[in-house]
């Protein structure tokens, strides 16, 4: 086992290297690598063990983990259209689609057809949001529509699950087995929400008090795969407990620190879990179903992608639907176990099942090469959403002096209004579509681009700027923000607006020095207009008297 491992760490290092240098992402490495190790190691049937099953599992668990940490409960309730009418939609069509198919078309028998569709319609979760955290694009429109189809995905997995029990147990068992589910979910969320909301914050604090780096690192495991193994223990997946839990720590200012720590860990399994992906390529299923793969593959992405464009396009800009589609036509890893179960428990044929998994793995191992090239494709095949964006106002390098201001909301339409009365020079960078508009439709000197991202910064010649205000009222945004404002000027002239002190604190560590703490300025201002208010009362007061 350990020479194994050991050539499974020189063949990753080499075969990623080569990539790299032709720009393809490490996910692909890590698949080329487990096909790799299969054949050399002869590891095909090591693949269905259960315990490397559960290893690699936890890359997608601690994925989900530090994506739960970018969203609090108000950010879910906020998404709640995304996660529970759009993403039940694209499971509910697309398993129509795919069940009316194998059932009129192929053949197969309700039951197998209703798997074989309920397991198309999942995307990858892995592979999908690993890329979006290491692009940003997670902050984005689409990156919302995606994360909210994929959160809901997840959470079909129960009920896909329950299916595949019911359709193996008598009928007096099913209605004892929803009973038990309800009942687990009710104790499961009251679980966490206790845990989140008082036991959390204090558990964290006195774990920092004890000033042990391995002290604060061993409590986010514990709270990650505990959360983990209490969603498991009343039948549900592994991840979901972990995206939970990762909100419930949202809530609290130990987050940062929390992602900070765990993205080691985060990355070292999901590249066990992309290897495990590679050992199930079998070139022999290939070869003797070369023409049904080849069919099937661009026939279910077709699908997929046409089901998820018109559900986003009902709402949404055909930019945002193009990308939504595009980045979720692959059918993901808990497919892959849902399939076996299926086989298993002889729902489906081994010989579909063998098709249908190596079909599945292609679509995985093409979609980073997608994703990479999603936005060259959306310019050159939508040029109608990108339109206005191209016509944004282009700073001369030679400008300095200026000030940025990032963020054109109210609170920037106003700064922006002062500036201009001022006459001050000045650009605004603004990454919300309709703001952007309602700038380019004034007239100002704005930019379209996300402010976290260090070249649209520089764009606007941002070190040579007298000043940069940052007009934006999302917390995470503002820290991410300084953050990488702080990498590029050391945040000497950055001028930030935060609701409470609480935010204040958690921006401390970015030598930030201009912080104008709105509660407080309102709170001296309001005793101000007090002294007033005294000073008016006594001087009636006096006039009485008189």
């Amino acid at each position: 086992m350990l020479g194994i491992i050991v050539w499974t760490l020189l063949i990753a290092i080499i075969v990623n290297i080569i990539l790299k240098k032709v720009h393809l992402p490490t996910i692909i490495g890590y698949i080329v690598t487990g096909t790799i190790i299969a054949y050399v190691f002869d590891l095909h049937n090591a693949v269905n063990n259960h315990d490397l099953k559960e290893i690699a599992e936890f890359g997608v668990v601690f994925l989900m983990f530090t994506i739960g940490l970018e969203f609090s409960i108000e950010h879910l309730k906020r998404m709640r259209k995304e996660v529970f009418i759009t993403g039940s939609l694209q499971i509910i069509v697309t398993t129509t689609f795919v069940v009316l198919i194998c059932m009129y078309v192929l053949g197969f028998d309700f039951k197998t057809s209703l798997v074989i569709g309920a397991a198309l319609s999942l995307s990858s979760t892995a592979i999908v949001l690993k890329t979006y955290n290491e692009t940003n694009e997670i902050k984005k429109r689409h990156g919302q529509r995606v994360l909210g189809i994929l959160i809901m995905q997840d959470i079909a997995v129960i009920p896909i699950l329950l299916m595949l029990s019911f359709f193996t147990t008598t009928g007096k068992d099913v209605v004892g087995l929803i009973f038990n589910t309800t009942v687990a979910a009710f104790v499961l969320i009251a679980l966490l929400y206790i845990v989140g909301k008082y036991l959390l914050e204090p558990f964290f604090e006195h774990v920092t008090k004890a000033e042990s780096d391995e002290l604060f690192v061993a409590s986010v495991l514990l709270i990650a795969i505990g959360a983990s193994f209490l969603a498991n223990h009343f039948g549900f997946t592994y991840s979901l407990g972990a995206f939970v839990a990762g909100m419930m720590i949202s809530e609290t200012k130990f987050k940062h620190q929390v992602e900070a720590d765990l993205t080691p860990f985060r990355n070292l399994l999901l590249g066990v879990f992309f290897i495990t992906v590679g050992m199930q390529i079998n070139f022999s299923v290939i070869a003797n179903n070369i023409l049904i793969i080849l069919v099937l593959l661009p026939v279910l992405l077709s699908l997929k992608y046409i089901i998820i464009y018109a559900i986003v396009r009902i709402d949404d800009t055909k930019r945002v639907a193009f990308k939504t589609a595009l980045s979720l036509v692959q059918i993901g890893e808990f497919s892959l176990a849902i399939l076996e179960l299926a086989r298993s428990s002889s729902l489906i044929n081994p010989t579909y099942s063998q098709i249908l998994i190596v079909t599945i793995v292609i679509s995985m191992i093409l979609t980073p090469i997608v994703l990479k090239n999603m936005s060259n494709l959306a310019g050159k095949l939508i040029p109608e959403d990108t339109l206005t964006i191209s016509n944004t106002y282009n700073i001369d390098k030679d400008t300095k002096g200026h000030i940025v201001v990032i963020g054109y909301g109210h609170l920037g339409q106003e700064i922006a209004s002062n500036l201009r009365v001022d006459g001050h020079e000045y650009v605004i960078v603004e990454h919300n579509l309709k703001y952007f508009e309602m700038g380019y439709l004034d007239d100002e000197p704005i930019i379209f681009g996300n402010a976290a991202h260090k070249h649209i910064l520089e764009s606007v010649n941002i070190k040579q700027a007298c000043a940069v205000i940052v007009a934006i009222d999302n917390p995470e945004k503002v820290h991410l923000i300084c953050e990488v404002i702080n990498d590029l000027t050391l945040n000497t002239k950055t001028i930030v607006k935060v609701t409470r002190f609480s935010e204040k604190e958690e921006l401390k560590n970015l030598h930030l020095e201009h912080i104008i703490v709105e509660d407080d300025i309102v709170a001296k201002a309001l005793v101000n207009e007090t002294k007033e208010c005294k000073i008016d009362f006594i001087e009636d007061n006096i006039i009485k008297r008189d």
